[in-house]
């Protein structure tokens, strides 16, 4: 009967295809930097063997991750995107505003950023009371059960039903992230120079058109950078969901299942590949950025 376990057999050949693909990709950088080498560079990917190494070791690993963690994975990557994209709207959005504010910019701007000023933990200790949930037969003594159960609407399970259970968490590092994202943001658009904003108000240009083909263009690199670091914290987000819901209820995500197969039930080996994980996610993220900072550089 273990001779047959589908179950095993599955993950004895998704270790393997990740080991298979690690190495691939190893081979692919190894490929790249001898062929750069013999062209004058450090490394490149234009031959046909380090893009195809790499290439294969990708999909490999792809898809033995995919394999093993698909719904951590997709909730991952759920966060990513709800996070770098409602927190950088949120945050261009307020620094916009805030910068016409004649008064109380400052108060406005610390008000937004306190939460930055707050611990993983004791936010989600405090979203946490904010979508505690009581049966309607007792008092509700969370803000989002009690405004729900005023408008004459049953109390809701707000952490328990997936898949909107995952956006309520989601929600906690918006509200944390936006007054980073709405300070750097801010600066840049301070920075930006007013004689080009005068001459486009002299060409007849609206403030939306000047916000959309002058600011926003100039920004745009500062922009690269409030999402990069965005994307670098989401994908390591673990204290949220340990607090709120412990990876329960379809909530879990790469860096708490990381920590539980290590430490919780043991398992250093699976815990050690999840780390690897996060790297591979991490390092492509990383190098476009780097290379994106060297290129700006080099034209300066």
């Amino acid at each position: 009967d273990e001779m047959f376990n589908m179950s095993g057999w599955r993950d004895i050949v998704t270790s393997r295809l990740f080991i298979v693909g690690v190495v691939a990709l190893l081979l692919g950088v190894w490929f790249a930097r001898r062929l750069g080498k013999s062209v004058g560079v450090r490394a490149t990917y234009d031959g046909p063997v380090p893009l195809g190494w790499t290439a294969v070791g990708v999909a490999l690993v792809a898809f033995a991750v995919f394999t093993s963690l698909g719904g951590v994975i997709w909730n991952n990557l759920w966060w990513v995107f709800s996070v770098t994209t409602f927190a950088t709207g949120l945050g261009l959005f307020i620094a916009v505003l805030t910068d016409r504010l004649r008064r109380g910019e400052a108060v406005a701007k610390a008000l937004i950023f306190l939460p930055m000023a707050i611990s993983m933990v004791g936010a989600s200790v405090i979203w946490r009371f904010i979508y505690i949930f009581r049966p309607a037969s007792e008092v509700q003594i969370g803000v989002a059960n009690a405004v729900t159960t005023s408008l004459g609407f049953d109390p809701v399970a707000w952490l328990i039903r997936p898949p909107w259970n995952t956006f309520f968490l989601i929600i906690v590092l918006i509200w944390i992230q936006t007054g980073f994202a709405m300070v750097v943001l801010s600066a840049a658009i301070k920075a930006v120079p007013n004689e080009l904003l005068e001459a486009a108000e002299i060409d007849g240009a609206t403030q939306s058109e000047s916000f959309w083909r002058i600011t926003i263009p100039t920004i745009r690199s500062t922009i690269a950078v409030v999402v990069t670091t965005l994307i670098v914290v989401v994908m390591k987000v673990y204290d949220i969901v340990k607090v709120m819901t412990n990876g329960e209820f379809q909530t879990n995500v790469i860096a708490n299942e990381m920590f539980d197969q290590a430490f919780r039930f043991t398992q250093a080996g699976r815990g050690s590949a999840l780390a690897t994980v996060l790297f591979l996610f991490i390092v492509p993220i990383m190098y476009v950025n780097i290379r994106r900072v060297r290129k700006e550089g080099a034209m300066r």
